[in-house]
């Protein structure tokens, strides 16, 4: 299978799922569209991971809008597609769905609970990182899937093989220093979680997030 990637900054790679990917013995392409403008076509894509990154959905870049037509043949040929934060209002955005400021900006580590049981296993309660204040509406077409303290639309899923999660599950170690030493002052800037970037490090990364991501990838593609 070839997992084609849509990175949008160079700290927030695929971490654990380019690791589950290897694992299944599938090849993954990594676009930086931002940076050279270039996407995949949907022949070329058996399931797209569409990654965080600082822009809007709402922004006028004629790459963004190159996104979402990828995304609506994927929608259309039922393939599956991972959305991570601004991943996830993209694929929101191309249903029709507003992005908007979210009533509060969440940087760092904070619960979320589970909402519903289309994916079995997943535990009810988990720490996932945060690094966004925009997020999306809930599509109709799609269940609530998970919610935090401060957010209610936490993680969407529709027809089994459409997943978007405003939060990040996806990053290890690494990938957390990665983003915390790069973008140092953003946890700073009227953060209601109130955590700085080096008590994001020393957090740590909790064992059960490779082990759910694995699982939401595993389902998606099971479900296509």
């Amino acid at each position: 299978m070839r997992i084609n990637v849509l990175q949008h900054t160079p700290n927030e790679g695929p971490g654990s799922i380019q690791r589950w990917s290897q694992e299944h013995g599938h090849e993954m392409y990594i676009y930086h569209p931002y940076q050279f403008g270039n996407l995949p076509t949907s022949d070329q894509t058996d399931m797209l991971v569409i990654l965080g990154g600082p822009m809007s959905p709402n922004d006028d870049l004629d790459w963004i809008e190159q996104e979402r037509v990828l995304i609506r043949q994927l929608l259309a040929d039922h393939k599956p597609i991972f959305g991570a934060c601004y991943g996830a209002q993209q694929i929101a955005k191309t249903l029709g769905y507003a992005i908007k400021k979210a009533p509060h900006k969440e940087v760092g580590w904070a619960p979320v609970y589970l909402k519903s049981d289309i994916i079995p296993g997943i535990p009810e309660k988990l720490t996932a990182l945060h690094w966004h204040e925009e997020m999306f509406e809930v599509p109709d077409q799609a269940d609530l899937l998970f919610s935090s303290d401060l957010v209610k639309n936490q993680g969407f899923i529709m027809n089994g093989n459409v997943i978007g999660l405003q939060f990040h599950f996806e990053p290890e170690a690494d990938n957390v220093r990665e983003i915390a030493i790069n973008d140092n002052q953003y946890p700073l800037e009227h953060n209601d979680l109130h955590q700085t970037g080096k008590e994001i490090i020393d957090h740590g990364v909790p064992t059960e997030n490779k082990q759910v991501m694995y699982q939401l990838l595993d389902f998606m593609v099971k479900n296509s």
